[in-house]
């Protein structure tokens, strides 16, 4: 069975931190580029961040450049996102996914569930 469990996330101040985690099992995680995506009320999914297999090249949105972090344990199964200088804009339901890229495709993809960020004074 696949699963993708992100947990990290809570309420936090503006200028605060959290680090969100996504434990994957039931696929070799190490095949696979991770992405972070958010939802906040009210909108669509928006892409967060990218990491690609190895742990290398991470990818992000313009709007957390410079302030979120992506990272991956591939001995562990389980990528991060390290979120500094938070804003209330960075308010949202944040999830995981999973990616199988062939010849620039994604020929298979998972979703975990969500885990909710707010950022409140």
């Amino acid at each position: 069975e696949v699963q993708l469990q992100a947990s990290g996330g809570g309420l936090v101040q503006p200028g605060g931190s959290l680090r969100l985690s996504c434990a994957v099992s039931g696929f070799t995680f190490s095949d696979y580029t991770m992405s972070w995506f958010r939802q906040a009320p009210g909108e669509g999914p928006k892409w967060v961040s990218s990491i690609g297999k190895a742990g290398g090249g991470a990818i992000y949105a313009d709007s957390v450049k410079g302030r979120f972090t992506t990272s991956r344990d591939n001995a562990g199964h389980t990528v991060y996102l390290q979120m500094n200088s938070l804003k209330p804009e960075d308010t949202a339901v944040y999830f995981c996914n999973a990616a199988f890229v062939w010849h620039s495709t994604v020929a298979r993809e998972y979703w975990g569930q969500g885990t909710q960020v707010t950022v409140s004074s």
